[in-house]
């Protein structure tokens, strides 16, 4: 998909499309999409669009010309808001800007209203609003009545705006909970969307995904960054694996059998774990599926951009990381660098020089480990196409989780080999230059998943999952004090945007907010 993000023409038709404040445009959007879904060449184009919207927030460089008015271009940004809620809310990673309600996610202090929640639950909504659009239009009949019964690639496409309309689903399951639900079943034009429960969203999400496994395209069978079985595996064993938080019922064995179907599909480990997060990434056999940035065509504040050039302040260089500077912003907290025991674990991408290790003022960058672990430089050491905005692509997912994911199954009690769920994590500690274990356990494999996964949003899932995010572990400045405090168990979820809640008399707002 590096090759198809020169899509200006795809966005202004979406954003035509998809004017949510202006319900005065229905005959307008017919008519466009008439105009558009004409043509079969255009098909493509609307699903690099769908594609880009995990990647930037507009259809111009730098965040220009918004896909949702009224929020900042960088802030809306999918990865940069998913990222944010599931990193500063945890162990993991501290901000010291006070952009308003940033500050509130690190301190578990965050309402309705806040500016991250709202805008990553809006940005969700409007990936599916998008991918409803495309799924309605490219529907058997109405390629029939186009012309175009015979195009063998539109369906593909088709399946393609499915997995992303559930990938958006399942984020705003984990996150939210209960959310309004709109299919390409329901009609265009104003009117209130239901809510849905968050165990039958998860029944949705699992009904369709199965249904995909038999539509898209095998294993790295796909363009780079595009859907395949694979990236439908991946979010089985996800949904499966967090199916008890979901649900109330366990599902490990599900969990341990997807995990298992992406072991046996051809990936394999990069044999230097630094190669995930670096401008060349896209060479690398472990990412499943990525959000693909280019310095040049998507040139956003978000994403990657935002990863790389936010860790860098204090004695580190810029040009260590293949940009142009520093915005002195992301560190980590004394608890996580205490799970690198030792000072051999190659995961331990930490700077300490003119760090302080204890937080005593989250605005202070020196208060705090810096982290290294994202690159704008190649594996040869070569800066990317831009300085200011990078090249590095997003692994949402890699084979290291799915062999976490099958170890923490099978030690759940999913059905699966306990050697081999042993094995792949000594592989990855083997890579990592890090002691072998022996055994294997749940308190063990969420601190594994932390070495692994850190910086990767994952963490606040996997806290939660874990039975530790609200009590039972604490953190410097959790709950806004330095040693950290027990937060509400209702802070598991979101809450879902005050807007909406005002705009849709369906919705009832999460309990505790």
């Amino acid at each position: 998909m590096k090759k198809i993000l020169n899509i200006l023409f795809a966005g202004l038709m979406l954003s035509a499309l998809n004017s949510c404040n202006d319900l005065d445009t229905t005959p307008y959007v017919g008519e466009v999409s008439d105009l558009v879904y004409q043509d079969a060449d255009n098909y493509k184009k609307v699903l690099a669009k769908l594609y880009a919207g995990l990647a930037v927030s507009g259809i111009e460089p730098q965040d220009g010309n918004v896909d949702l008015k009224g929020i900042d271009g960088g802030s809306q940004s999918y990865l940069r808001a998913y990222w944010y809620l599931q990193e500063f809310t945890t162990d993991e990673a501290v901000v010291g800007w006070g952009d308003p309600g940033l500050p509130d996610l690190h301190a578990s202090s965050w309402t309705a209203s806040n500016q991250w929640t709202s805008n990553f639950y809006s940005r969700a909504l409007y990936q599916v609003t998008v991918a409803n659009e495309f799924i309605r239009e490219s529907s058997p009949e109405k390629l029939e009545a186009r012309g175009l019964a015979g195009n063998t690639q539109i369906p593909l496409y088709r399946s393609e705006a499915k997995f992303l309309r559930a990938l958006s689903y399942y984020h705003a399951l984990d996150m939210f909970g209960s959310v309004p639900f709109v299919t390409e079943a329901d009609p265009v034009g104003a009117f209130l969307p239901e809510q849905i429960s968050r165990a039958d969203l998860f029944t949705y999400l699992e009904t369709e995904l199965k249904a995909l496994e038999n539509e898209l395209p095998g294993p790295q069978a796909n363009e780079y960054g595009r859907a395949d079985q694979g990236a439908v595996w991946m979010t089985l064993a996800k949904l499966y694996l967090n199916a008890e938080v979901y649900t109330g019922t366990p599902k490990y064995n599900e969990a341990a059998e997807y995990a298992k179907k992406v072991i046996d599909a051809g990936y394999t480990l990069s044999p230097n774990y630094q190669a995930n997060f670096m401008a060349d990434n896209d060479q690398s056999n472990e990412l499943i599926f990525t959000i693909n940035y280019d310095g040049n065509q998507t040139a956003t504040w978000g994403g990657t951009t935002t990863l790389i050039h936010a860790q860098i302040g204090g004695t580190m260089n810029p040009a260590d990381f293949g940009v142009d500077g520093g915005w002195s912003g992301f560190r980590t907290t004394p608890e996580f660098v205490a799970l690198f025991d030792n000072g051999t674990d190659g995961r331990r991408l930490l700077h300490s020089d003119g760090q302080k290790l204890e937080i005593d003022e989250i605005g202070t960058f020196d208060n705090g480990y810096a982290v290294a672990k994202w690159s704008n430089l190649t594996s040869a050491g070569v800066a990317g196409k831009s300085l200011a905005h990078t090249d590095t692509d997003f692994g949402v997912y890699r084979l290291s989780d799915a062999y976490l994911m099958y170890a923490e199954a099978v030690t759940r009690g999913g059905s699966g080999d306990q050697a081999l769920a042993l094995s792949l994590v000594n592989q990855l500690r083997t890579r990592a230059n890090a002691a072998p274990v022996t055994a294997l356990s749940l308190d063990f494999l969420l601190d594994e998943r932390g070495r692994e996964l850190f910086w990767e949003a994952h963490r606040r899932t996997d806290l939660i999952r874990f039975g530790k995010f609200t009590t039972g572990y604490n953190w410097a400045w959790k709950g806004n004090i330095k040693e950290g405090r027990d937060i509400g168990t209702h802070m598991s979820l979101f809450p879902i945007a005050s807007s909406d809640i005002v705009a849709n008399t369906n919705l009832v707002q999460n309990s505790g907010y």
